[in-house]
């Protein structure tokens, strides 16, 4: 690949590196970008469509035959003497199409040559009506306000023959929102939290009770996990995954012999309520579990809104804090108000966490304000690591949240800010099958330095405004950082060479060294266009693997 001219003033080193891409660069593996945004949109499709079908039988319609008539099972004798169509009825069938859609199925029963008018009531205060001639199998589509349950109420009316009739399907759709949870720890193999007290043995697997545990109601379908790896024996990767699902092919955290490296995840629950965790390596592995909060259908729970990374904090230059934050210190950040963050009503933030040039080893917790620092974390570093994670943290009744350094030693903190719950909007979560969306290894095509590969995830679906994916660098050939922010190009853009360079975000989503495997959780927004980038901040080209969790989808 052609190497960019790099075009840097003394003003902008620190901070943003411009450059200007190629042609070349839009137009690389043009089957590989649609293969991306195809596998995308097949596991959203393949989620949704997993949901139960809901179904109320034609026997369960109650016909009316004239004004004054008392109801009746459908086919029972017409005591009301209606002359014709009495086999008016309906059957229906919903299912979900995304995280606040639903398509319904009214296969209607009637009189050959019957007018039928078609009233439905979606159970929101909005209705459709239609018109049929006869029995006909009728689809009808729905997107809720809010997710959550619904009754559909679907009634015929034949005029000619002085009848109605009438039958209801209870829905549940597919989204769910956010509870934050107070950072609590569900396993820890090293003391038997969790229920074990041993390592788990290499391709073993670790159980972590979600649902019923710690306050986390039994029906949650999803829930927000920091995994950290203690100790290692060997080199490998663990995979988070539902109970009861067959084991997927991706990764949530990678390691090597003796490191300790955490990650957050985002993960479904199983039907019995328990997270599994997969030791894909061949030694023993000590492993901690912290949860931050989960998602469930409960009425209140909170919408998420994606915003383009915004840095909030960065001890080295004065922005939130001031110098080294010391050890076994902690400093609060006021997020509520910031930015484009509301300023009342939030209930959660997420955010990339990154620690840099700490003089001993140590871990960051991130917690709410008004709280005791808990007995969790959320980073852990050795001395002189920069290394960063992805934090889901509820906020304080102040707007506030709080960052201690847990280390003996100093140590500089970078905070960026990608996203918000709040209870009364946002957009729901589908959690998907994980999904491997793009390894440039399969392409030999590693992201070149000071470059960016585009993803076009979401173009065409303006309602998919955040994916949750997991972004590992691997085959580093020197230091450096990468950057996950949306592209203000479309795809067609891109096709047809009518795109203009971006400017690179000042912000960070994960950071390696050289030879490093590095994975972080990324809560990526799509911005207006769907494409995503994914930028190379180092000088040097490395490997880039996307996996997919789930969809944010606004109704």
């Amino acid at each position: 690949m052609q190497r960019h001219r790099v075009m840097i003033s003394a003003a902008v080193v620190a901070a943003v590196i411009g450059f200007v891409p190629t042609a070349a660069q839009a137009a690389d593996q043009p089957a590989e970008r649609r293969g991306s945004a195809a596998a995308a949109m097949d596991a959203v499709t393949a989620a949704a469509a997993k949901s139960a079908v809901f179904h109320s039988p034609a026997e369960r319609t109650v016909r009316t035959s004239g004004k004054a008539a008392a109801p009746q099972a459908a086919g029972a004798a017409d005591a009301a003497g209606a002359k014709g169509n009495a086999g008016l009825a309906v059957d229906l069938r919903a299912s979900a199409t995304s995280a606040h859609g639903f398509s319904l199925a009214s296969q209607i029963s009637a009189t050959a040559g019957a007018n039928v008018k078609v009233d439905i009531d979606w159970g929101d205060g909005k209705t459709d009506t239609q018109h049929v001639t006869g029995a006909k199998l009728l689809t009808s589509k729905h997107t809720f306000a809010e997710v959550g349950k619904h009754k559909v109420t679907v009634t015929l009316t034949d005029q000619d023959n002085n009848v109605t009739a009438t039958n209801s399907v209870d829905v549940q759709a597919s989204g769910s929102k956010f509870t934050p949870h107070a950072p609590t720890r569900l396993l820890d193999t090293r003391s038997g939290i969790g229920g074990s007290n041993r390592p788990v043995s290499p391709y073993g697997v670790a159980r972590v009770k979600v649902g019923g545990n710690s306050g986390i109601p039994d029906d949650a379908t999803a829930v927000a996990l920091n995994l950290t790896v203690v100790s290692p024996r060997s080199g490998g990767h663990i995979t988070a995954y539902p109970s009861g699902t067959e084991q997927p092919t991706t990764s949530n955290v990678n390691f090597v012999a003796g490191q300790t490296v955490p990650n957050m995840t985002i993960v479904p629950v199983g039907a019995d309520g328990y997270v599994e965790l997969v030791n894909r390596s061949y030694g023993d592995v000590d492993l901690l579990a912290d949860v931050t909060g989960y998602f469930s259908h409960s009425a209140g729970a909170g919408g998420y809104t994606a915003l383009e990374p915004t840095r909030i904090v960065d001890s080295r230059a004065g922005l939130g804090t001031w110098g080294q934050v010391a050890g076994q210190s902690q400093f609060p950040v006021q997020v509520a108000g910031r930015g484009a963050i509301p300023s009342s009503n939030v209930t959660a933030v997420a955010l990339n966490v990154t620690v840099t040039g700490p003089r001993g080893a140590g871990h960051l917790t991130v917690f709410p304000s008004g709280q005791q620092a808990p007995g969790t974390s959320n980073v852990n570093f050795s001395a002189n690591q920069t290394i960063a994670n992805s934090v889901i943290v509820p906020v304080g009744p102040d707007g506030q949240i709080n960052v201690r350094n847990g280390a003996w030693d100093p140590a500089d903190v970078v905070v960026d800010v990608v996203g918000y719950y709040t209870p009364n909007g946002g957009a729901a979560y589908l959690p998907v099958l994980p999904t491997r969306l793009h390894d440039s290894r399969e392409w030999d095509w590693p992201v070149e330095g000071q470059d960016y590969r585009w993803l076009p995830l979401a173009d065409g679906k303006p309602n998919n405004t955040a994916y949750v994916l997991n972004t590992t660098v691997t085959n580093t050939r020197g230091s450096g950082h990468l950057s996950v922010a949306p592209d203000p190009n479309t795809w067609a853009q891109y096709d047809n060479d009518t795109w203009r360079p971006p400017t690179a975000p000042n912000s960070s989503n994960l950071n390696w060294t050289t030879g490093a495997t590095v994975p972080n959780l990324v809560q990526a927004s799509t911005g207006k266009t769907g494409v995503i980038d994914f930028w190379n901040r180092g000088w040097e080209p490395a490997d880039l693997v996307v996996d997919m969790f789930g969809v944010y989808q606004q109704n």
